[in-house]
């Protein structure tokens, strides 16, 4: 599976607003570190350095696009060494269901004691019209 959006659990939802349908807004999101693609489910290669989903914070959408604010979520590696590669996106810090993945621009090693600390991420809907 290529990254992006989940199918049922986000892009319907959004779209389902320009149906004037009562769309549920997502309470909060969280993030998950993963060391390949998460796959269609979300659960694929998930990191064994640590495995909360700490919460994640959206400025106000502009232009088409939201970027990451407030707090910059942040893992501490409890006892293993991986190569970081991909996030996932949830609607719950534990369970719930899977809203998107995407990968980081660069693969991070992570080792034992190493803090991880995620410093931007935004989505965006294209294209925008002019």
């Amino acid at each position: 599976m290529a990254t992006g959006v989940h199918a049922v659990n986000l892009a319907d939802k959004w779209l389902n607003v320009l149906r004037n349908t009562s769309a549920t807004a997502i309470a909060a999101v969280f993030v998950k570190l993963h060391t390949a693609d998460p796959g269609a489910a979300g659960a694929t290669a998930a990191a064994a350095g640590s495995t909360t989903r700490p919460a994640i914070t959206w400025a106000a959408a502009s232009g088409g696009a939201i970027a990451m604010n407030g707090t910059a979520p942040s893992w501490t590696n409890g006892g293993t060494s991986e190569t970081l590669s991909h996030l996932s996106f949830w609607d719950s810090s534990t369970a719930g269901n899977f809203l998107g993945s995407c990968a980081l621009g660069s693969t991070q090693a992570w080792n034992t004691g190493n803090v991880f600390t995620l410093t931007a991420q935004g989505w965006s809907i294209t294209p925008i019209a002019a």
